[in-house]
């Protein structure tokens, strides 16, 4: 029973250090291995199994050696300290780490709608270059073509009418309805 303990202590202790140390390469090589898992096994993380099993090693080593219990006291004791240990890291760090996730990408199709300012004059049958915000994803510049067919000058607020082949169409925002955004903004 010591080898198991043994092999279970050393296989986690293996683990850790491949994945600190080729952790990218592993995760971009294995991304989706686990996909087959209904969601409601989400406790299965590789970090919350792999824990309970340096755990359940590491444990029943000690239990083995500093105790007088027999061989299924030090298995069952054992085990025990694997779940509560695995318990542990799921709800103390996995599942938190899971719910702080966030990305700052964002998606073309959420830019209709969105103010902008022209950086490079948009003329009427052409491509000029306009800068918008995007959320956490800071500031973006993009290509972009006047919907109405008239020319915009730079430094113009413009608002983005649809999105095509990559490039935002835009329209100028009237003098009054800019001019009041700009004060909200302040």
């Amino acid at each position: 029973m010591e080898a198991l303990f043994w092999a279970c202590l050393i296989g986690g202790i293996v683990y850790s250090v491949v994945t600190i140390v080729f952790g990218d390469i592993l995760g971009d090589a294995l991304d989706g291995l686990l996909d087959f898992l209904p969601d409601g096994l989400d406790w299965l993380h590789p970090m919350t199994v792999v824990g309970g099993i340096t755990v359940f090693g590491g444990a029943g080593l000690m239990l083995g050696h500093y105790t007088d219990l027999a061989v299924w006291g030090v298995v069952a004791f054992a085990l025990l300290a694997a779940v509560v240990i695995g318990a542990g890291v799921y709800f103390f760090y996995v599942r938190p780490m899971r719910a702080t996730e966030s990305s700052t990408g964002y998606s073309m199709e959420e830019m209709p709608g969105k103010l902008a300012e022209v950086l490079v004059p948009i003329p009427a049958d052409g491509y000029g270059e306009v800068m918008l915000r995007m959320g956490a994803a800071g500031v973006t510049n993009r290509m972009a073509a006047s919907f109405d067919g008239v020319p915009v000058e730079a430094g113009a607020q413009v608002v983005v009418v649809e999105v095509r082949d990559g490039t935002l169409y835009v329209s100028k925002l009237d003098s009054d309805f800019s001019s009041n955004i700009l004060d909200e903004r302040r």
